[in-house]
């Protein structure tokens, strides 16, 4: 006597969901061709094809995910140059896949905390398939209901940094005077609109007439300029900032840096976030100003929002609840296509992109 038909289609639908969990795929991923000095360039990487198996090995505790979406970060500039001294970060490997944020979906998992199906967010590889060796980096996706791109920005590292650099290392105070710089950007455009949260007068710097009406119409910023268009920075901050600037979110470094430390006020705050000004320099500028920091009694402060990840069921939790209520707007830059990515990363240090520049790899 034969089985039932039911368990029969059962047992076969179980079988082919097993066997394509461990076929082997085309698996196309963009790579380092090379350490980069100076300004990169799309030729500094490639995008080359290769297989992959849709599982992990028996007794791993590894996970494979599918990629949804990877983000575009100026810090990954840092990665590409070769370190002969102490880096910040780790470098990338020439040949080898770029280490990205993204956001994905389990396809096969032998870690107890993860299965197939769970969407996540963290570091991942620039692929469409990647092996996480060590899922613990990995954060689960608590809010589906909202856009899972969010998961690269506002709701991912770039939302964590915006979050732990203002509150935490700049400690604002209702009515501080706060300027930030690169304010267009994944980070800048919330380190403003958490400042006016906060009570705080804001004043943004971006590279083009649209970003500068963008921070004003959109994100709420009381005031803010085309820095390309200023003749003199410190002229500016002083028309900015006529009783002088409380708390500086440093993303630029350079020029702005040494006009803003002459209009800093006594005892003021400037959180270190990134300097992409620099990055592309073989030769970084100085900080003539820098005595300022004695003068005025300045606590100038660099920070990693590595080490504010333990913080993140909090912020997300916080942090989605402005979203739904209105009180936070994200804006992004998407494009499609996983050969996007080398133009799309070389665009941020020209400004060619208007808010979270981000690459769709997979539909949802």
């Amino acid at each position: 006597m034969g089985l039932p038909k039911k368990i029969r289609r059962s047992l076969k639908q179980g079988g082919a969901k097993l066997a394509m969990a461990d076929a082997e795929v085309s698996n196309k991923r963009v790579i380092l061709k090379q350490f980069v000095t100076g300004f990169p360039t799309e030729d500094d990487m490639e995008l080359v094809t290769a297989t992959v198996r849709l599982a992990v090995p028996a007794g791993s505790a590894s996970v494979m995910v599918k990629n949804f979406y990877v983000a575009c970060d100026p810090y990954m500039r840092n990665r590409m140059s070769e370190h002969n001294d102490a880096a910040y970060i780790e470098q990338f490997v020439p040949g080898e896949v770029l280490g990205i944020f993204g956001v994905s979906k389990v396809v096969a998992s032998g870690h107890p905390d993860f299965k197939a199906g769970d969407l996540v967010w963290g570091m991942t590889g620039c692929e469409e398939y990647s092996v996480i060796t060590h899922p613990e980096s990995l954060f689960k996706i608590n809010h589906p209901e909202l856009p899972l791109s969010y998961y690269t920005g506002v709701l991912g590292m770039p939302g964590v940094t915006a979050y732990a650099g203002f509150f935490d290392v700049s400690k604002p105070k209702k009515g501080d005077y706060v300027f930030v710089s690169a304010a267009s950007g994944a980070v800048g455009q919330l380190v403003g609109q958490l400042a006016k949260i906060a009570g705080c007068y804001v004043v943004g710097s971006a590279g083009s007439d649209e970003k500068v009406s963008l921070l004003k119409t959109k994100f709420g910023f009381d005031d803010a300029f085309n820095y390309k268009k200023e003749q003199d920075l410190n002229a500016t901050l002083q028309r900015c900032f006529p009783l002088g600037i409380d708390i500086y979110f440093e993303n630029v470094g350079g020029a702005m840096l040494d006009a803003v430390l002459l209009n800093m006020r006594m005892h003021g705050r400037i959180a270190v976030c990134g300097m992409i000004s620099q990055y592309n320099l073989e030769k970084p500028d100085g900080a003539p100003n820098l005595f300022c920091l004695v003068a005025k009694r300045i606590r100038m402060e660099g920070f990693m929002v590595l080490d504010y990840f333990n913080t993140y069921t909090r912020f997300e939790k916080e942090m989605a609840g402005y979203l739904k209520e209105g009180k936070i707007i994200f804006v992004e830059d998407v494009v499609e296509g996983i050969e996007k990515v080398p133009a799309a990363l070389i665009g941020l240090f020209s400004g060619r992109n208007v808010g979270k520049q981000l690459v769709i790899i997979a539909q949802e």
